[in-house]
């Protein structure tokens, strides 16, 4: 269920580039949805900026000079328990995805993203999603499928996010009883093109079909397939073969 969101949406942004984070600044500040009220060029700056300011969401570079991005989103969770992190980073390694997911980051997004997206996707973590990179979905799924049966990410409690799939790369044949044969042809359509990675706003441009007319769709697929949110979908996706 999506989080109401109380607007402008309290921003912090973490990087240790101080040309890359003021052009942040400067692009975000220029979307009513947003306050910027801090900035910091490392983790440890950004610890107490989080514990004074306590924002909404944070922009969280990764790889820093002292404490990593990664290393600090555990502490930030303690120090702002309401507040959600999203990294931004050029890492494209399934491994720190894999950390930041687990340490209870709510997205992970590359900095080629484009300003429209970032922002949509910064309401959106604020609202309860979990978003990731289209880029980094087939690495994620990738890393999934080579974790033995029982593994799995989870993020802290409360707000847990499970990400493991208990189908292995042999066992990709849908069975007879899979919930997915409940799935109406438009949500199977949906479904399979969250696997790849498409935002609400992409599906809805790619379908020629209102954004709230997805949403509802994505809610459907959620409940029918009994699985709490749109990641895990894209997995149970890919691996029966969608």
């Amino acid at each position: 269920m999506d989080t109401e969101i109380a607007y402008p949406i309290r921003l912090l942004i973490v990087d240790d580039h101080a040309l890359f984070r003021r052009g942040l600044i400067a692009l975000l500040s220029q979307d009513r949805r947003f306050s910027i009220v801090g900035e910091a060029e490392n983790a440890e700056a950004a610890l107490d900026a989080a514990d004074k300011l306590q924002p909404d969401a944070i922009l969280l570079d990764n790889h820093m000079p002292g404490l990593t991005g990664i290393a600090a989103i555990g502490s930030l969770k303690k120090i702002a328990p309401k507040c959600q992190v999203l990294m931004l980073t050029v890492s494209e390694s399934p491994d720190d995805l894999a950390a930041a997911i687990r340490a209870g980051a709510a997205g992970y997004l590359l900095k080629t993203i484009n300003t429209e997206d970032l922002a949509d996707s910064v309401e959106k973590i604020v609202s309860g999603d979990t978003i990731i990179s289209p880029e980094m979905m087939t690495k994620l799924v990738g890393l999934l499928r080579n974790m033995p049966q029982d593994d799995g990410l989870q993020a802290p409690a409360p707000d847990t996010v499970q990400l493991a799939t208990d189908v292995q790369p042999a066992e990709m044949v849908v069975q007879a009883n899979d919930p997915i044969h409940d799935l109406s042809p438009r949500e199977t359509e949906i479904l399979r093109l969250i696997a790849c990675g498409n935002s609400n706003k992409h599906i809805a441009r790619e379908l020629d079909i209102a954004e709230t007319t997805v949403k509802i769709h994505v809610q459907h697929i959620l409940r029918k397939l009994n699985i709490s949110n749109r990641v895990h979908a894209a997995v149970y996706a890919t691996t029966r073969g969608l």
